[in-house]
This record gives C-alpha cells, structure tokens and sequence, in this order.
C-alpha cells in the first residue's frame, strides 16, 4: 500500500482512492502541456501517471518520497513517449504513402491499357485464361486455384506464367507499356 498517502492532505470533493490529490493532478497536467501533448491526450497522461503509482503500490513497494516530484517525472517520460509514437505513425504513414503509385494513369491510357489486356486475354488459352481470371480478378491464392481446378500448384504456376509472359508480349507489342 502507498504509505506516503498519509502525507497527502485530504482535499475537499477528493476521491479518497485516487493517489493523485488535485494539485498534484494540475501538476501533471501542466508537465504535459508543457511536454507539448495535444489538451485532448492530458487526461491520457494523468491516467498514465495514477497506474504507475497504482502498479507501485499492487507491487508492495513504497511510495515515492516525493509524490508530486515523481509524478511530473513520470509525465515527462509519458510526453516524450507520446511524441516518440506520433514520429513513428508518421514515418509509417509516410513509408504507406510511398507505397502508393505516384501518378494513375489518365482515363484514355486507362482504356487504351484495359482494351490490349482484353485483346491479350482474348489470345490465352482457356486454361491459362481461367488461371489469370482466377489469381488477378478473383484474388485467389496458387493454392486454392489448384485446389479449385483439380490440378497441381505446379501446373496452375506454370499457366500463369505462360499467360502472363504472353500477355506482356501482346502489351509490349502494342507498345502500352
């Protein structure tokens, strides 16, 4: 249990349960502001600190000395993990954007690319026409088209790479790509 708790003076309206009295709750909030964390995380922030002294004292450890003193240090350490965090959704956001094609193709050399793929598609074998339909249109797995077809993942590989090796014949042939 918090021993230090008997320092606490007990304020008026203060729950007897929570370990932060108000002070030191404004206290926290304003290491946190001050931290440079958004108003709507500091309530976040101060849950933060009321766990740790709550983990603190499930753990039979003592508590702090100074209560308000290492509740604003926790708050610092919870403000710059808070920014630490922000970098890093930003870095992910920023390697997903990265992902993405620079520029679509415009609405014409959209239709001109979609009418040689038919054309190309026209071209295919049945077999290897229904392995293209299935892996790139259906979004099946080489497992499940095999599965699907009755045939071994070697043979729905081997469709798929001569239909594809053709299709980029007939594309490069009508020069679209």
């Amino acid at each position: 249990m918090l021993r230090g708790r008997v320092r606490f003076k007990g304020a008026a309206g203060a729950d007897p349960a929570d370990p932060l009295e108000p002070g030191q709750e404004r206290r926290v909030r304003a290491v946190l502001a001050l931290g440079g964390v958004p108003q709507a995380d500091l309530a976040d922030g101060v849950q933060h600190v009321r766990l740790r002294l709550l983990e603190r004292a499930a753990a039979g450890k003592e508590a702090p000395r100074d209560v308000s003193a290492w509740a604003a240090v926790v708050a610092s350490n919870w403000a710059m993990d808070w920014h630490r965090a922000r970098r890093r959704q930003e870095r992910v956001g920023e390697r997903l954007a990265s992902l993405r094609p620079a520029e679509q193709p415009s609405g014409e050399e959209s239709s001109v690319l979609q009418l040689s793929v038919a054309h190309g598609l026209d071209e295919l074998t049945d077999a290897q026409r229904q392995v293209v339909a299935l892996r790139f249109y259906a979004d099946l797995a080489v497992r499940d088209i095999a599965a699907e077809l009755g045939v071994p993942e070697g043979t729905v590989k081997s469709r798929l790479h001569s239909a594809v090796r053709a299709l980029r014949a007939r594309l490069h042939e009508d020069e679209v790509v």
